[in-house]
């Protein structure tokens, strides 16, 4: 089954910097018309969509976060020159050369510049770039700039969706591939007719790239027996790495948790998730995450007594950069595995 690269592109393409979802939100909303049996948004500007299960006993929730890196304006120059902090984290080197929208009173094209290496000292040629090294040049003066431009306005990166090879790049595949995955997972619900074993909590959640903030509160207020995490992990799996640090491989499989810097995911689940990988003949590999947390953590903690948590992650190569790389087969093995997961949870053994 080909997955919908087309809503795919619509996704990542949304601009959604931490604390300023508001237009991916719109997009999630559209499509959630007909996914759920209840569709919510909490103060926070979470999306909380319920679909029902055959069992009200237990509850489950997944999360996807909805926000990007992206970056806010904080100073306009005499030149009309941009400045800008990060909301969320840059490898300063990945900024040479890009294009960025900053959402003001319309949005505005961009391009991230930089002192130009035929004028730099040999000192300065052998130091590694920094963030305040750069600035947004929108090709204006200083006064047409601030008339549609404020302190405090969102940017985020100007790249569109390709398909490359079996395929997909673009910037924020962290984490819009699993916005895309959770939709689909409750379309091929829809489709299939099959309900959740307990009532499902799908969560498109804010600012996780700055703190796993939406998920808290999210998970603090269903409160779920149950958790999954959706996010992107690394796969490095390009030349020069080694076995032992690939995390994952792209065309591997849907990536199951097993644990991050924020997170060990249940034993259970992860046996859980790996036997209903193999009762589907669904591709799967294992992910443990050096450094990084994911939404995962928020919904193992902020519950009285914890969720019995884990997480399916959809493996991803250059990721925090505008290439984000990852393949279609590993995307739908995520959609599916997640799908099963939620079906099937009345038959997964609890116990300790």
């Amino acid at each position: 089954m080909a997955i919908d690269v087309e809503l795919l592109a619509r996704i990542c393409k949304a601009p959604g910097a931490p604390g300023f979802e508001k237009e991916i939100r719109k997009l999630v909303l559209a499509e959630l018309k007909g996914l759920a049996d209840e569709v919510r948004i909490d103060n926070m500007g979470n999306v909380i969509a319920l679909k029902k299960g055959r069992s009200s006993e237990k509850t489950s929730m997944a999360a996807a976060h909805m926000d990007e890196i992206g970056f806010i304006v904080t100073h306009i120059d005499d030149h009309g020159f941009v400045r800008f902090n990060p909301v969320g984290g840059f490898d300063p080197k990945t900024l040479t050369s890009q294009r960025v929208l900053i959402h003001g009173k319309k949005d505005i094209l961009g391009v991230l510049g930089s002192k130009p290496v035929h004028i730099m000292s040999q000192e300065e040629r052998g130091k590694n770039m920094k963030i305040t090294d750069y600035f947004i040049d929108t090709g204006m003066p200083k006064k047409q700039v601030e008339k549609v431009i404020s302190v405090g306005d969102s940017v985020t990166r100007y790249v569109e969706l390709n398909e490359l090879g079996d395929c997909v790049t673009c910037k924020s595949l962290d984490n819009r591939v699993s916005v895309f995955v959770l939709i689909e997972a409750l379309r091929a619900m829809k489709k299939s007719k099959s309900k959740p074993a307990y009532d499902f909590y799908a969560a498109f959640t804010v600012q996780e790239e700055v703190g796993l903030r939406g998920a808290n509160v999210a998970a603090l207020e269903v409160k779920p027996t149950f958790g999954f995490g959706l996010d992107t992990t690394i796969a490095y799996d390009v030349p020069g790495s080694q076995p032992q640090e690939r995390c994952t491989s792209l065309g591997g499989g849907a990536g199951i948790k097993l644990m991050d810097s924020s997170v060990i995911c249940d034993y259970r689940m992860v046996a859980y998730m790996k036997e209903v990988a193999k009762r589907n003949q669904i591709a799967w590999q294992p992910e443990i995450l050096a450094a990084g947390g994911t939404d995962t953590a928020g919904l193992q903690r902020m519950v009285p007594g914890g969720s019995i948590a884990g997480a399916v992650s959809i493996p991803t190569r250059h990721i925090h950069q505008s290439i984000e790389t990852a393949h279609k087969e590993d995307i739908q093995s995520c959609i599916d595995l997640l799908a099963a997961c939620v079906c099937e949870l009345d038959q997964g053994d609890w116990n300790f």
